[in-house]
């Protein structure tokens, strides 16, 4: 099936609208480098954003702050009257991805086409009940689960005097460990261990405000995948590593992240990738999905797919030599026509918990391909500095060196991190 868009003359576009409900750090150098792109055009872009402080150096465009509550009414508003020719959503997480998808509604008719997913695939991809059913229609493994609603657990409206030993009896069906997820929410918040049938005693006695996805919890190794493009024309990104899935929840920044050689792993995902285009093109995605996965005994376990960019699409740009901002910025100008994607160099990424030491940032570019460093903020908390570098396959010894070298200088990289980089490089 071909987007009808695509089908569409280009339309002269002079002015487009970037909506980002997060730091535009995170985007660093990607964006940086798209608006640079569409200036020496002629095009001028405006960021919209409704966090964070923004300036030359993080968006050499437009800026314009944006207030977190506004509506998606207000936002088209703001949009329309700064006179966009097109807009291009890079919003995260997924409540915001909801909010540009209604602004779409909106822009649409007012004839400004917004690069995001439709909002009714939106809709559904946000909700993770609704998404695993998506997934198992599409042939996907996923984790055995139930839906917990909190409204029947918690007795409003209709009393079913059952539900709470009918999931009981779903969950020993399933076995434990389980972890509970709320619907709605992303980002690994919220996310509540369930090892055994007294903690879910304890959680039907005390539910979560909102339903959860109630699923056996897959040991292995998580993992994420960007995929960029329109109907017809889709481009999947590389497999990012991105930690290490268990009984607990885990933070999603706090592993060792790396894109880099997994022949196997590579292989097993092909028929995977086939599968979630096949739902790309059925749902009608426009723009950029993320997909999270484990990799456990050799396949590939779908946990979700988030309709927008991910936390590690800096990540998967790095180790492909692409852009997806650019590919972004390519749809809404109507000329996005994707080349084939693959891995071309290793890309790691790690965080400092504390800010870099005075130089280190210096230090370590005159010793690795530095693509970013920058502070990681998460609804207002400072996280620390996340870096991420890359590097040729062949160079991984002398990487090593380079990074004990500055170690032994700085301390930076610190011990930890440098033995996890000391061990994936080494192993290759």
């Amino acid at each position: 099936m071909q987007n009808a868009e695509r089908d569409t003359p280009p339309r002269t576009v002079r002015k487009i609208a970037f909506l980002r409900s997060v730091d535009i750090q995170r985007a660093d150098p990607y964006i940086q480098r798209t608006v640079r792109e569409l200036a020496g055009e002629g095009i001028e872009a405006r960021l919209f954003h409704t966090h964070g402080q923004a300036g030359d150096d993080d968006f050499p465009g437009g800026r314009q702050a944006v207030d977190p509550a506004v509506t998606p009414r207000e936002l088209a508003g703001l949009v329309t009257r700064w006179g966009a020719d097109a807009a291009v959503s890079i919003s995260l997480p997924c409540e915001n991805a909801l909010r540009d998808a209604t602004a779409k509604e909106l822009l649409d008719a007012e004839g400004v086409p917004t690069v995001v997913t439709p909002l009714a695939a939106t809709s559904l991809l946000s909700d993770k009940w609704e998404t695993k059913q998506l997934l198992v229609r599409a042939g996907l493994d996923v984790p055995r689960g139930f839906r917990a609603d909190s409204d029947l657990l918690a007795g409003r409206g209709l009393a079913i005097p059952a539900y709470a030993d009918a999931l009981r009896a779903q969950a020993a069906r399933i076995g434990y460990p389980l972890l509970s997820k709320p619907l709605w929410d992303s980002t690994s918040f919220g996310i509540r261990a369930v090892p055994d049938p007294a903690a879910l005693d304890a959680y039907l006695l005390d539910p979560p405000p909102v339903s959860a996805v109630v699923e056996e919890c897959v040991s292995g190794d998580l993992c994420s995948v960007d995929i960029v493009g329109e109907p017809g024309a889709y481009r999947v990104l590389p497999v990012c590593w991105t930690g290490t899935a268990g009984p607990e929840p885990v933070f999603t920044f706090a592993d060792l992240r790396w894109c880099g050689p997994r022949p196997e792993a590579d292989r097993a995902f092909e028929p995977v990738a086939a599968r979630l285009v096949a739902l790309c093109e059925e749902l009608g995605v426009r723009g950029s999905v993320n997909v999270d996965m484990i990799y456990s005994g050799g396949r590939y376990v779908v946990l979700e797919i988030n309709p927008r960019i991910g936390g590690a699409t800096t990540l998967s740009c790095a180790a492909s030599g692409t852009n997806t901002f650019t590919a972004l910025a390519d749809m809404a100008l109507g000329r996005y026509a994707p080349d084939a994607v693959h891995r071309t160099r290793w890309a790691i990424e790690f965080l400092s918990p504390e800010r870099l030491p005075q130089g280190a940032r210096e230090e370590l570019a005159d010793r690795v391909d530095l693509v970013t460093a920058h502070q990681l903020l998460i609804d207002g908390t400072d996280h620390g500095d996340i870096v991420v570098f890359t590097l040729s396959d062949g160079e991984e010894q002398q990487t090593v060196k380079a990074l004990e070298d500055l170690h032994a200088v700085t301390g930076f990289p610190r011990q930890e991190v440098l033995d996890k980089i000391r061990t994936l490089l080494r192993a290759s």
